[in-house]
């Protein structure tokens, strides 16, 4: 797991920057190009998307970041 550590952080850390800006661009009515299609189902659906997106990055990063060996 360590070999592709850094790997997790990086990819963890690029979705919760893309996940916290694109909440924040979508309260003030401003969306990413890229991410124009998340709101095609619905509201509710890119808003709960772009959350997940940041869970899921904070979660990567902790898995990145753990030491599973138990001491």
């Amino acid at each position: 797991m360590k070999k592709n550590a850094e790997w997790l952080s990086l990819v963890g850390f690029v979705l919760v920057t893309l996940g916290i800006s694109a909440l924040a661009l979508s309260f003030v009515g401003l969306r990413f190009s890229f991410l124009i299609w998340l709101d095609a189902p619905g509201r509710f659906f890119g808003f709960a998307v772009r959350v997940l997106m940041v869970v899921f990055g904070f979660l990567l990063v902790y898995i990145a970041k753990s030491d599973f060996k138990g001491e």
